[in-house]
């Protein structure tokens, strides 16, 4: 009860702190976490360096276990996956770490460090390197998506299995909310660029967390509310520019990711919130063109899928990573 009691004075001290938490929240985050509390191993919270950077990481489960890696996405950290991973550390091995310019990680200056895909990518290939992880099954999220298939493309024989949760690989799965970047790519003009500023604004990050959801109550605050915090550092909005001005490279790499499904038939589960405003279920669906046995589950809510469907993700995960172990 000890490690429940600490972690429920913490969201509460923060629902106080925003004065949005309502006692149907707290009833429901207390339950939640009395149920995935039972029978887990602890989260270990640590720092390692790679390439003269700091990199936060969230550690539990078995160190002999199957291994995951949890890449998180746009415009969160490792925190999103507090809820699932007591669920998965009952069984595996998993790893969650921040980005470089994410939550708890270092976030030099844009002149002095490439946020590019390619670059994170590299810095997460160097991650797993440095932690002697030979073999795992990877989550991908969001902007996690194109970090984790550079990785997997690069290095099929380490791959067990994807789990991709609003993870985008093709076209159709991106929605007209990327019109004002797409502009943004094929003018590269500091007008074009300036526009997207609002892409780090609280209303930005609110509406990435509500939209879709039928009961925002169930939304803890303190999910955008951290996120908000570190989108606030000064220079950050560079960085975020850097990245979404780099995000055209992922789309020119779909083809790409395309033959690397094809030709390794990877095992892969879609767990999908269908009303996510920027990564529509036509992307989900379309990763069975190119894998046809892949699991497809749609959610009733939208693009944090975690924040109102961990235990059924969760469970999802778990009876994939079954089949994954078997291998």
């Amino acid at each position: 009860m000890r490690i429940i009691s600490k972690q429920w004075i913490a969201g509460l001290s923060v629902a106080l702190f925003t004065g949005n938490m309502t006692m149907a929240q707290s009833n429901q985050t207390l339950h939640l976490n009395h149920h995935i509390m039972e029978n887990t191993h602890p989260t270990h919270y640590r720092n390692i360096k790679v390439n003269n950077l700091n990199l936060f990481y969230r550690e539990a489960g078995p160190a002999n276990a199957p291994a995951i890696l949890l890449l998180h996405g746009y415009p969160t950290s490792s925190h999103m996956f507090r809820n699932l991973i007591p669920i998965l550390s009952k069984k595996y091995h998993v790893i969650a770490p921040d980005l470089p310019g994410f939550g708890y990680s270092d976030a030099p200056d844009h002149h002095e460090f490439s946020y590019t895909f390619d670059n994170l990518s590299e810095t997460i290939q160097k991650f797993v390197d440095k932690l002697e992880m030979k073999r795992f099954a990877i989550y991908i999220f969001d902007y996690g998506a194109p970090v984790g298939l550079r990785l997997a493309m690069n290095n099929p024989e380490k791959i067990t299995g994807i789990i991709s949760q609003n993870g985008n690989a093709y076209e159709e799965g991106l929605s007209n909310e990327w019109n004002p970047i797409r502009k943004y790519w094929e003018e590269t003009t500091e007008a074009n660029r300036l526009a997207l500023q609002g892409f780090v604004s609280k209303e930005i990050t609110l509406f990435q967390y509500h939209h879709g959801v039928s009961d925002p109550s169930l939304i803890a605050p303190e999910a955008y509310t951290l996120d908000q915090k570190f989108l606030d550092r000064p220079g950050n909005i560079e960085i975020q520019l850097d990245l979404v001005k780099d995000y055209r490279s992922n789309v020119a790499l779909y083809p790409k990711f395309h033959e690397y499904f094809r030709k390794y038939q990877p095992k892969l589960l879609l767990v999908w919130g269908n009303k996510d405003p920027y990564f529509l279920p036509q992307g989900a669906e379309a990763y069975k063109k190119d894998i046809p046995d892949a699991r497809l589950k749609f959610y009733d809510t939208g693009h944090f899928a975690l924040e109102t469907n961990a235990e059924e993700i969760g469970a999802e995960i778990l009876q994939f990573m079954d089949t994954v172990s078997m291998q």
